[in-house]
């Protein structure tokens, strides 16, 4: 691939000076923009960025200069005058308004009958250049002063607070008081009829969460009340105050990410900030206080200290994700924040860092077109949180916290690499931890610790572990072994050690699961924790752990499948929410060897329906005085796992409180399943067209969320083909949750194969509509997560293999091919098995 010239490297920015009308109706904007930099050679030329904007003329200190285009959206200025120095280029452009979701792009929504609209901007990673000429790169940091004409009578909001506003020419014009030094990528504004909830953090920080007026004021309190506490949380977690004057939050109707940390103005999803206190349940506002705690904690790891290139996003996401379970457990220990983290985050890393090809937390980018590639969740997410958190338990909470607060005090208005932390983090812990952690970082994929032992002797060896087609590896990583018995060795560096231990207590390795491995004990040492587990004498998240590491070496070939069946069963007392989501995630994978196979799946889900019983005649349907939110979360997941049973007792009962309840009245923890089950199993005509009307009428996005899962549970094949024929219909569905219709009709075994066939036939649709946005390669990443056929490979290979060529898709498509070849594979060599193990029950 072509490797592209940094811009940085021959003009340095230092300050732009912005102004930007906006023409809403016509879907265009013009500017100008005045870019004061530094060159640092004499090159005759100044070359800046700029994207699908007609520039209308350019001047360099004053005098006017020739404009030409390169081939990756540079805007070539030159003259004879420019040399090594300070220069002022002004370059006056105009452009369009999208539907992209990227650059400068309308948001829609009715408010009491009347169609509106917002205008909102979305640059990272590289969209600031479709609204004028940048050095649209997170190195080139530099303040900004904007200035922005719009229609009269609307909110004007930007990352800094307005210094003034005026009337001319019957347009609004807002001048903002000028930014902290900053990348392109976090400038930002919305601009619209908003209304907001307001509050004053202890350091006087203002903070307001927007939204339209379509939603209540009460839907605001929850997350301005969150976020207050959070700013005040990382003020004294981080050693260094929140570096700006205000905090606003905006919920806008479309976004195509989740949420978007722009400095002083983040944007989120109407679902990821809004909390209905009639209609929301525990789960929405752990969401909310999740997405709300990592958007904060990216004001400082992304916006006040910045990675210098994309290759290091994980210094900005990895902190992030980390951070939106540090401060929601310190400010609601009741949550149990690390056990979901061990049931989302630690399952998500796992499964998907086992699958050959994948990239590494730190991953080289040379072209614009690779960075959306970058954001894989399950890796530079969720396996870097889950590297700083094994981090942290190497070092101490104590030292790691020193480490932040010395980062963020020598790098703050800053670009770093991950050594520049390393550093840090060495400096404070004595420890050479640039060695510990690159080995973590820049390598894909993880150990699997091999223990064995015959008498009193224990050997633990090291290889990667795989799930799918691989090559051999030798990769080597240092393990902190966390064992129970201190006989053990703190790190295994080598490929195997060998040691001596008594057999008088069961061996537990990675104690916490905070470390970045799996464990495959031998028979006897996993029967010995088996008896912990069945004498109720093994903790909550060891218990989520040993079910969950026993599920991957089964998907990875290293023990059978039908060996889970038999564990299961020591799970059938189990109280704790966060670990049935393990058991209903074993029990999903079980379901791809039966689902060709009527006597097995009803064999699996009788085995099912036994295993939930006892949660279910606990907690039933309804909540009690004094339940713990574990127990309210729980409810929906065993009954759920009831459904699946087909329990025609429990199908009646979520029939007959459909029939007697409002959408808004249902239980929102239970109303998603409710509405699946009522949609999957019942024999009312009129309930596709009732909910579509619903999910049309509501302005809650939760509960549009909540339709749109239970109309693609849908086992009714026209219905199915209705609802693909709906998905790229914006006014019914709309661009931002188009993915989710499609995924989870892939999901539903149903609707798999028209859905697959949809995703083939529409493909120019998808590429014409997300072929700029991060979520285009979420098309083949998820279709190969459902696809289990060899005619499914086939057809997959056959149909992405030319599309290998684009930067944008090449990697997913390759890992997409090996995962759908190893589960083909699996369920060839386990079915058998599997099948014959049910046969007992």
């Amino acid at each position: 691939m072509q490797t592209v010239s940094r811009l940085i490297d021959q003009f340095v920015p230092k300050h732009y000076q912005l102004t930007l009308t906006h023409d809403r109706k016509n879907r265009t904007f013009t500017g100008s923009v005045s870019i004061n930099g530094t060159s640092p050679m004499s090159t005759g030329q100044v070359v800046v960025h700029a994207k699908d904007l007609v520039i209308e003329s350019a001047t360099l200190d004053g005098k006017q200069a020739n404009v030409t285009t390169g081939e990756n959206d540079e805007l070539i200025i030159t003259h004879h005058d420019i040399n090594e120095g300070r220069h002022i280029v002004v370059i006056s452009f105009s452009g369009r308004i999208t539907d992209s979701m990227h650059g400068l792009y309308p948001c829609y929504y009715e408010h009491e009958g009347a169609k509106k609209e917002l205008l909102a901007t979305q640059f990272e990673s590289h969209h600031a250049r479709e609204v004028f000429p940048c050095i649209d790169e997170p190195e080139a940091k530099a303040t900004f002063e904007l200035i922005l004409t719009t229609e009269p009578e609307v909110t004007v909001l930007s990352n800094m607070p307005i210094k003034q506003q005026r009337l001319e020419s019957n347009q609004l014009v807002t001048f903002f008081e000028t930014t902290p030094r900053m990348s392109t990528y976090l400038l930002a504004w919305v601009v619209g009829e908003l209304h907001r909830k307001t509050a004053i953090t202890k350091g006087g920080v203002e903070v307001n969460v927007w939204a339209t007026p379509a939603q209540s004021l009460e839907s605001l309190d929850y997350a301005l009340d969150f976020a207050v506490r959070s700013i005040d949380f990382f003020d004294d977690y981080f050693g260094e105050p929140y570096p700006l004057p205000k905090s606003d939050h905006v919920a806008i109707p479309d976004f195509s990410a989740g949420a978007m940390e722009n400095w002083g103005l983040i944007v989120y999803r109407e679902v990821a900030l809004l909390v209905d206190p009639v209609t929301t349940g525990i789960s929405g506002k752990q969401y909310v206080a999740s997405v709300v705690a990592h958007e904060l904690s990216h004001q400082w790891f992304g916006n006040l200290v910045t990675m210098k290139w994309w290759n290091n996003l994980w210094l900005n996401e990895s902190f992030a994700r980390f951070m939106e379970s540090y401060a929601p457990d310190a400010l609601h220990p009741e949550w149990n924040t690390w056990l979901d983290f061990a049931s989302s985050e630690t399952i998500s890393a796992l499964r998907r860092d086992s699958l050959e090809g994948i990239q590494p937390v730190q991953t080289e980018v040379n072209h614009p077109d690779e960075i959306n590639t970058l954001f894989d969740p399950a890796i530079v997410y969720s396996k870097g949180a889950r590297l700083l958190r094994m981090l942290e338990e190497y070092i101490g909470a104590d030292t790691f916290r020193a480490g932040l607060a010395a980062y963020f005090a020598a790098y703050k208005y800053g670009n770093t690499e991950g050594d520049d932390l390393w550093k840090m983090f060495s400096a404070a812990s004595d420890k050479d931890i640039a060695s510990f952690m690159n080995a973590w970082i820049t390598q894909s994929g993880y150990p699997v610790v091999h223990a064995t032992q015959v008498s009193d002797q224990l050997t633990l060896s090291q290889e990667q572990f795989f799930v799918g087609p691989h090559q051999p590896s030798e990769k080597l990583w240092p393990i902190p072994l966390g064992a129970t018995d201190p006989d053990v060795p703190q790190i295994l560096t080598t490929k195997s050690v060998t040691v001596t231990r008594s057999l008088d207590e069961p061996l537990r390795l990675n104690v916490g699961d905070t470390a970045h491995f799996i464990t495959h004990y031998d028979t006897q040492l996993l029967n010995d924790l088996v008896h912990l587990l069945r004498n109720g004498e093994m903790p909550p998240l060891d218990r989520l752990q040993l079910l969950n590491e026993q599920t991957l070496l089964a998907r990875g070939g290293v023990i059978s499948s039908a060996s889970l069946i038999p564990l299961l069963d020591a799970y059938k007392h189990e109280t704790i929410e966060a670990v049935w989501n393990i058991i209903s995630l074993t029990i999903s994978e079980l379901r791809k060897f039966v689902e060709t196979d009527t006597a097995a799946e009803s064999k699996l889900r009788g085995l099912v329906g036994v295993l939930a019983h006892e949660q279910y005649e606990r907690l039933g349907w309804s909540q009690v005085a004094e339940e713990s939110e574990s127990d309210t979360k729980l409810r929906a997941a065993i009954i759920s796992l009831m459904v699946y049973s087909e329990d025609s007792e429990i199908i009646e009962t979520a029939k007959k409180l459909y029939e007697s309840s409002s959408l808004d009245s249902l239980d929102p923890e239970l109303r998603p399943l409710i509405l699946s089950t009522v949609v999957r199993y019942g024999n009312d005509p009129t309930i596709i067209d009732t909910l579509l009307a619903a999910h049309k009428a509501t302005h809650s996005a939760e509960l549009r969320e909540d339709i749109a899962n239970a109309l693609t549970s849908t086992r009714d094949k026209e219905i199915i083909t209705r609802l693909l024929g709906l998905i790229s219909d914006s006014s019914i569905v709309r661009s931002q949750d188009m993915t989710h219709w499609l995924i989870w009709l892939l999901r539903n075994r149903d609707g798999r194969e028209l859905a697959w066939q949809w995703l083939q036939d529409n493909w120019s649709f998808i590429e014409r509509t997300f072929g700029s946005d991060k979520s285009y390669d979420a098309f083949p990443k998820y279709a190969a997560s459902f696809l289990a056929t060899r005619t499914q490979l086939e057809e997959y290979k056959s149909f992405f293999t030319p599309m290998l060529t684009n930067p944008a898709l090449a990697r997913v498509i390759t890992i997409g091919l090996s995962e759908i070849e190893g589960r083909v594979a699996l369920i060839e060599q386990d079915s058998e098995a599997v099948h014959a193990e049910l046969a007992k029950l």
